[in-house]
């Protein structure tokens, strides 16, 4: 039998149990320190770093634009001109990625794969000592709704994937991406009406246009979103809602401003001019109903000059030439631009003589081909057109229809120097007119001074001075409506962000210039223009209209150089709507032909008048003839917009394109001691011997 052997058991000492007791005193004293410590700090400082604590937590929060949404522009019919859509700012948080070091090429990763952002770019943010620990850089600007729900659906695939675990967990990692919110401008018809919407230069920036002139209604006010610590000590989210800018609606009429663009666009590229510019107004209301300023660009693009520059072109522009070539582009002819107008300011002449009694309805004048004017030795003849032939006796509607530059020399003798300044200034010419869009020129006039004889002589069919398109048209809106002069617009209402109305704009009234009786009378002589003068270019079968051309011989006179018009209106006696359209030195040898401007206008007339529902007045047994178009305009699409199926602009072929017209109405013929010259009929022309 075997015998255990016991261990000895182990007794704690005295000397043990002393050095125990020791060391649980000196803890229990560490905690009892620790925990006064902690309360300590809790009572005097722990709401100022649970401040420091929730504010880290809270910010990428603080502060957040909400931005406001710009007001849309309408066309008269509710077509959109413009509007503001929805994008969104793609923000990197560096500081967040650089936490981890799992979280960065998964993140990079996703930035370079759904939002195609450049790889060297994102790991520099993330590494460069200036940005790595930024919390807000923004690596991609004004991305769509679709581009970010893909980076969303790409980082939360959800538990339908197909993904393996390992991608999951990859995808689980991105982090510190998110999205602000923004607004991009966008034109849903690129350049129709550019020089008359205009553009922004960023959200709520702008200065061309009724984007201009309207940016204050149309810019909206940003809300805020952000966070802060209440007494409490508690985190809250305030949130104030932005206020959206609020929408114009215009008189524009889109399928109206088609109809001008094709037939300016058609002359331009088949002929070409240094400038074609024309605007259709409401001759009862003073709305514009559509307006084509000169270059045309998208609006989308403004600062693509390909439309007006050839490439080599734009590549030799250093920065200065570029900013000269932009604003150009972006001018509005119509409404900047003054020149000297020439003969389609008779009317207007001769409607003022006839209120204030200085001529009356049954004068006679008579052309002999010129007048003559100052001190025996040193005189000045100014020719009429038809020099050396003459008009012989004209009545007022012969002096119109012939476009007779003597018996307005005539008119103006009679009118005295003073009465015509008075005249010039009863039509608001050499003052803005008013129009609500930016830039408005207003043209140089004479002074009482400045003024002799020969000034006024040639005053009398518009050269020596200038003005603008708006000036004209507007003025002789007033001498063919009854005399009526309405302040020029074309925004009607302005809405709020839900499409109530907030304010309707009606048409301002602004003085009476001529009796509505000579009101009738210069629409007869117009329409005597169209019919056997030097209006008859201008004719729409089945329609009466009156109208009345204009051809400027520019500065410095005998360059060759012409700017020709013609304004014209229809039906006689209840016009519907007045137009206007200027050539600015057509490419041709002969710039001296109102006929440019005149077949412009008949082609923009044969489709807007039927377009606008207005009856034909001159139709034979309910049958309106067919009119016959120049042939520059022969295979434009019967579709107002100009554009084929793919939207793209159809082509006119080269083959057969028409010489331009013969000049009918100019002289070539000048002397030194006539340097102004006029459109006009000669002899032959006008039924004389």
């Amino acid at each position: 039998m075997s015998t255990r052997r016991r261990r000895p058991v182990k007794k704690i000492n005295y000397s043990m149990k002393k050095k125990l007791a020791v060391l649980f005193s000196l803890v229990l004293l560490a905690l009892v320190g620790l925990v006064a410590r902690i309360t300590y700090i809790n009572a005097t400082s722990g709401s100022k770093y649970r401040k420091q604590v929730l504010s880290q937590a809270q910010q990428k929060y603080e502060n957040q634009t909400l931005p406001a949404k710009r007001g849309d522009i309408y066309d008269r019919n509710g077509n959109i001109l413009a509007t503001s859509n929805k994008v969104y700012n793609v923000i990197l948080d560096c500081l967040e990625v650089n936490k981890d070091q799992d979280f960065v090429e998964p993140t990079i990763k996703a930035l370079v794969e759904v939002l195609g952002l450049d790889e060297d770019e994102m790991r520099k943010l993330l590494t460069d000592s200036s940005t790595k620990k930024s919390q807000y850089q923004i690596v991609k600007k004004q991305i769509s709704m679709d581009d970010k729900k893909a980076f969303e659906k790409y980082e939360d695939p959800g538990d339908d994937s197909e993904l393996t675990a390992t991608q999951l967990k990859e995808r689980s990692r991105i982090t510190g991406v998110w999205f602000e919110e923004d607004y991009l401008r966008s034109y849903p018809f690129n350049e129709t009406a550019c020089d008359t919407i205009g553009f922004t230069l960023s959200r709520d920036v702008a200065d061309a246009g009724l984007e201009g002139y309207y940016n204050a209604t149309l810019t909206g006010v940003d809300g805020r979103q952000y966070g802060y610590i209440n007494n409490n000590s508690d985190v809250e989210q305030t949130i104030i809602e932005p206020t959206d800018g609020k929408s114009i609606e215009t008189s524009l009429d889109l399928g109206l401003q088609q109809i001008v663009e094709k037939y300016v666009n058609t002359f331009e590229e088949k002929m070409g001019a240094k400038n074609v510019g024309v605007i259709i107004e409401d001759p009862k209301t003073g709305e514009i109903l559509a307006m084509d300023g000169g270059d045309r660009y998208d609006l989308n693009n403004p600062r693509d000059l390909s439309n007006v520059y050839s490439q080599s072109e734009i590549a030799a522009m250093n920065d200065e030439e570029t900013v000269k070539a932009l604003n150009g582009m972006w001018s509005n002819f119509c409404v900047t631009d003054a020149y000297e107008p020439g003969s389609v300011v008779k009317p207007i002449v001769m409607g003022s003589a006839l209120e204030m009694g200085a001529i009356s309805e049954s004068d006679n004048f008579v052309c002999d081909g010129g007048q003559s004017f100052g001190a025996e030795g040193a005189t000045t003849f100014i020719k009429c057109a038809v020099w050396p032939d003459a008009h012989g006796t004209e009545a007022l509607s012969d002096v119109i229809a012939n476009s007779c530059n003597d018996g307005m020399m005539q008119i103006a003798a009679k009118m005295g120097k003073d009465n015509f300044l008075k005249t010039q200034s009863v039509f608001n010419f050499g003052t803005r007119t008013g129009i609500d869009l930016p830039n408005e020129g207003s043209g140089v006039i004479h002074t009482s001074d400045t003024m002799g004889e020969t000034e006024l002589a040639c005053s009398a069919f518009g050269q020596g001075y200038t003005l603008t398109m708006i000036q004209e048209i507007n003025a002789m809106c007033s001498v063919i409506n009854g005399g009526y002069y309405y302040q020029p617009y074309l925004v009607t209402k302005i809405k709020d962000s839900s499409g109530g109305i907030v304010k309707t704009i009606s048409p301002t009234l602004m003085k009476q210039t001529i009796s509505e009786k000579i009101s009738a009378d210069i629409r007869s002589y117009m329409a005597a223009s169209v019919d056997h003068g030097t209006s008859r270019t201008s004719k729409v079968q089945g329609y009466s209209s009156g109208g009345k051309t204009g051809t400027a011989e520019k500065l410095p006179r005998g360059n060759g150089k012409y700017l020709v018009s013609f304004i014209g209106f229809a039906p006689v006696d209840d016009p519907a709507l007045v137009i206007y359209v200027v050539v600015d030195e057509p490419k041709v040898d002969d710039q001296a032909s109102s006929t440019y401007a005149q077949y412009i206008a008949q082609g923009i007339l044969s489709e807007a008048l039927p377009y606008l529902n207005v009856q034909p007045d001159e139709a034979e047994d309910g049958e309106v003839p067919t009119t016959e178009l120049w042939e520059l305009f022969n295979g434009i699409s019967d579709s107002a917009t100009g554009t084929g199926a793919d939207g793209q602009k159809e082509a006119i072929s080269d083959e057969n394109v028409p010489s331009p017209p013969e000049d009918e109405s100019e002289d070539s013929d000048t002397e030194d001691n006539n340097d102004m010259q006029s459109e006009g009929l000669t002899n032959e022309e006008a039924g004389l011997e």
